[in-house]
């Protein structure tokens, strides 16, 4: 039984930390959910107001506080407002706001220049004390013979072999995990993936992480824990009766995600407990991916 269980990457501590971070928090009241849809919809018009008027700093910051707003709310209750969000995603991205923001770095005051004060300069040394010779100390033919000795064992090198340890040979660098990202950032990121994977759900495909960095722009390697916790919100985000988009999301040979159990059975699809049972749950949902996309409105 042990054999036929799937290797979680990571080890099972992922697991513990993917439940605090997803259905692990307090749940929010609908008076919660309420203002925290209200107060977004205020800063929503804000920021509007801030690009109709091409304020580029104040829809930056706009912006970012948008998306921490949001992420006070579940994903299925803030669909609307992410979608706002995205447009306005594409317009301080596109090439025109882009060049208003420099225009605007251009045109900003530089700091006044500061009031030379009074330097003093050091009076300059004699040529005649800099150039002074000290004396040479008078050293007999046994010292000298001992400081060539010296100097001549330390003047021999080192073997290349003998200079690098075995240990420091042997391990290769590996390299260092990304940061996790903050929660606004996850759900901005999930936001965008969803239109992604419901284009590869139509097309009938599947995808990986290298592939989707691909797709986004801006999108850098990820943390794997922030994988995972990015597909939860995707799916967090589905309509009733909905198969789950994150079982399109494989590794390298186009297999089942290790991590895709787990995530899965919190959003209420168990899987199984041994490899052939998640296996097969999760060809079936790859299955009624491709067919409940297949015949949506392009």
């Amino acid at each position: 039984m042990t054999r036929n269980r799937v290797r979680l990457s990571g080890g099972a501590g992922w697991q513990t930390d993917f439940r605090r971070r997803t259905t692990g928090r307090a749940p929010r009241s609908a008076m919660e959910i309420a203002t925290v849809r209200r107060v977004l919809n205020h800063t929503l018009t804000e920021l509007k107001r801030a690009i109709d008027r091409h304020a580029v700093a104040a829809a930056a910051d706009l912006y970012a506080l948008a998306w921490q707003q949001a992420a006070g709310a579940p994903p299925s209750e803030t669909r609307q407002q992410r979608a706002l969000l995205q447009s306005y995603k594409e317009i301080l991205a596109s090439r025109r706001w882009q060049e208003a923001e420099r225009l605007q770095a251009s045109s900003a005051p530089s700091a006044p220049p500061s009031r030379p004060g009074r330097t003093t300069a050091a009076p300059p040394r004699p040529p005649s004390a800099s150039r002074a010779e000290k004396p040479k100390p008078v050293r007999s033919s046994q010292q000298q013979d001992r400081t060539k000795k010296t100097v001549a064992s330390r003047a021999r090198p080192v073997p290349a072999a003998a200079a690098a340890t075995p240990a420091a040979a042997e391990r290769p660098s590996r390299p260092a995990q990304p940061a996790l990202l903050e929660t606004a950032r996850l759900y901005e990121t999930a936001t965008g993936l969803r239109p992604l994977l419901e284009e590869t759900a139509k097309a009938g495909a599947t995808t990986s992480w290298p592939l989707i960095r691909k797709r986004l722009p801006g999108l850098g390697r990820l943390h794997p824990d922030d994988e995972s916790v990015i597909l939860w919100l995707v799916d967090e985000d589905r309509q009733e009766g909905e198969p789950l988009l994150s079982a399109l999301v494989t590794t390298g040979n186009r297999q089942m995600h290790p991590r895709f159990p787990v995530i899965a059975e919190h959003l209420g699809l168990p899987c199984g407990t041994n490899t052939a049972q998640q296996q097969t749950t999760w060809s079936y949902e790859v299955l009624k991916v491709h067919q409940h996309w297949r015949h949506r409105r392009q």
